[in-house]
């Protein structure tokens, strides 16, 4: 199975972004995937299936983001929702901009699982020219554990006081919220790179990103797939498969799997997962 390479991205502000990188020996690759990771996970989570993504042609660019997995400068911060959607922006154009120099005729497709897909959404509505299709992967656009009024209201006035650098836990410190699978869930407790907390200032950039995601459904006209875990704890199944139906594109797919628990690359059936994902990118059609 093809193995990563770390390789960096310098993002406008100079931000240095550290990634895996699976480069297929064919060329031209059969295409570009663009992948973003959850709150808590980082591209080492999903070797296995990027591994065999990049088997089958293609090209998969997987950088962690600011603050998170490999990049250990301002860990757990975000300035701004609009310096993490720029991020994904700029890359995006790169890779866009890179195939076309090299003549590769092959789609790029925006990935993202979890927390991630609120962040792919906003870029699919703002942004449709730099991508060709979009999947969802257990999507945190709706998620189960919602901030309640007191918390919100703290969060409020953390922001009029300017305590932007406040420190606080992400709230999925139970390993089996993401797989029931034993191996996963001492990999995830035992993982260095993993989130734990974030700031006020992320916090804050989470709840803008929240409102523009969901008012990106309307806005999203690329071939859209979307994979559920039916034993999800952490995703709202009902709501997302709601929001999947506001999603515009002609073409879209919905694919749910009843015994899963969240993190699908921890499942004892990934390979048919995987297989599932590469018939969608061999031709993307609707449900």
């Amino acid at each position: 199975m093809a193995v990563p390479v770390i390789q960096e991205f310098v993002a406008s502000d100079g931000y240095r972004l550290q990634g895996r990188v699976w480069l297929p020996d064919a060329v031209p690759s059969r295409g570009t995937l663009v992948v973003l990771h959850g709150i808590q996970s980082h591209s080492g989570w999903y070797e296995y299936s990027c591994g065999r993504l990049c088997d089958a042609g293609y090209e998969v660019c997987f950088y962690d983001r600011r603050g998170s997995g490999l990049n250990a400068i301002e860990r757990g911060h975000a300035p701004h929702w609009q310096r993490l959607v720029q991020d994904v922006v700029q890359l995006l154009t790169e890779v866009g901009y890179r195939r076309q120099q090299a003549e590769q005729p092959g789609p790029v497709v925006l990935q993202a699982m979890s927390w991630g897909a609120k962040l792919a959404a906003v870029v699919a509505a703002e942004r449709p020219d730099l991508i060709d299709g979009l999947a969802l992967l257990y999507p945190g656009i709706k998620a189960v554990v919602k901030p309640t009024a007191f918390q919100k209201l703290q969060l409020k006035l953390a922001a009029q006081l300017g305590i932007s650098s406040k420190r606080v836990p992400i709230p999925l410190n139970d390993p089996a919220l993401f797989t029931g699978e034993k191996t996963g869930q001492d990999f995830i407790r035992a993982d260095p790179l993993a989130l734990h907390d974030v700031t006020v200032s992320f916090l804050l950039a989470n709840r803008e990103l929240d409102r523009r995601a969901d008012q990106a459904a309307e806005q999203i006209h690329c071939p859209t797939l979307c994979l559920l875990a039916g034993r999800d704890q952490i995703i709202d199944n009902p709501a997302t498969e709601a929001y999947f139906q506001r999603i515009a594109a002609q073409q879209k797919q919905l694919i749910r799997y009843p015994a899963a628990r969240h993190t699908l690359e921890f499942e004892p059936n990934r390979a048919q997962i995987v297989a599932d994902y590469l018939d969608w990118l061999d031709e993307p059609g609707s449900s």
